[in-house]
C-alpha cells in the first residue's frame, strides 16, 4: 500500500509548562520519497518518530497516512501501519532473530506462523541473515542486529518507514549498504522519514533534507 505521510502542526511537551520539544512541526513524505531530518542528538528527532509511529502521545496536531489519521485524542491510530527501525535495536533477548521478526505479526496482525514465516524468511535471506535465523541477539554483531530491526519493520509491510539514526552503530562499509537499502525501499513506493546526524548519509538518501531547529524544521 502506498500513501503519503503528512504531519501538521505537531506539538509535544514533556511537562505542561515546559518548552515544546516539537513546536508546531510540519512535514510531508510522499510515496517513494525519502525525507531526512538532520540535527544533533537530544533535540527531539527520536521523539518525532515515536509520535508518528504511535508509540508516544502528543499534545496537538495531526498525523495522516492515507486514510488513517492520528490526533492528540487518538495518538496510536497509525500503529501497525508505520514501521520504525530503532536506533537501539530494541530486540527481545529471549527470542531468536526469526522470533523477533514474527512477534508483531502474531500479536498485532494475528497472522498464522505459516503465512508470516514465509515473509520473514524471505526478508532474512534478502538481508543476508538466513544463517542467523535461529540465533539470539546477544550472539550477533551490531551490524547484524541492525539488519534484524530492518527485517522486523519491513515484515509488517508498512506504508511508511521511519529510521532512527540508521547508521550510528555501523562501520563505513555497512553504512553504505544501509543507504543502498533505504534507496531500495523507496523503489517500492513506501514513504520514508530518516533522522540522523550523519550528513553524508543524509545527502546519499534524501530527496529533501531538513535541519531540526528548536522544535521546528528548516529546509
Amino acid at each position: 500500500m502506498s500513501a503519503a505521510l503528512e504531519v501538521r502542526d505537531l506539538v509535544k511537551r514533556f511537562t505542561a509548562e515546559g518548552r515544546p520539544v516539537l513546536d508546531g512541526l510540519s512535514l510531508t513524505a510522499g510515496p517513494g520519497e525519502v525525507v531526512v531530518v538532520a540535527g544533533p542528538s537530544g533535540t527531539g528527532k527520536s521523539t518525532l518518530l515515536r509520535c508518528i509511529a504511535g508509540l508516544q502521545p502528543f499534545d496537538a496536531g495531526t498525523i495522516r497516512l492515507g486514510e488513517r489519521r492520528a490526533t492528540a485524542q487518538t495518538p496510536a491510530a497509525l500503529l501497525g501501519a508505520v514501521g520504525l527501525v530503532f536506533q537501539g535495536f530494541e530486540l527481545f533477548p529471549h527470542l531468536s532473530v526469526r522470533g523477533n521478526c514474527l512477534l508483531a505479526l502474531r500479536v498485532v496482525r494475528g497472522e498464522a506462523d505459516a503465512v508470516a514465516g514465509e515473509r520473514v524468511d524471505a526478508l532474512l535471506a534478502q538481508l543476508g541473515l538466513a544463517e542467523q535465523a535461529n540465533a539470539f541477539p546477544a550472539t550477533l554483531s551490531g551490524g547484524q542486529r541492525q539488519r534484524v530491526t530492518i527485517a522486523r519493520a519491513l515484515a509488517m509491510e508498512p506504508a511508511a518507514l521511519l529510521w532512527d539514526e540508521p547508521t550510528s552503530a555501523l562501520d563505513p562499509g555497512l553504512r553504505t549498504s544501509v543507504a543502498a537499502l533505504i534507496r531500495g525501499v523507496a523503489a517500492s513506493n513506501i514513504s520514508q522519514l530518516v533522522v540522523t546526524h550523519d550528513l553524508e548519509v543524509a545527502r546519499a538518501v534524501g530527496n529533501r533534507i531538513y535541519r531540526f531547529v528548536e522544535g521546528r524544521l528548516a529546509e
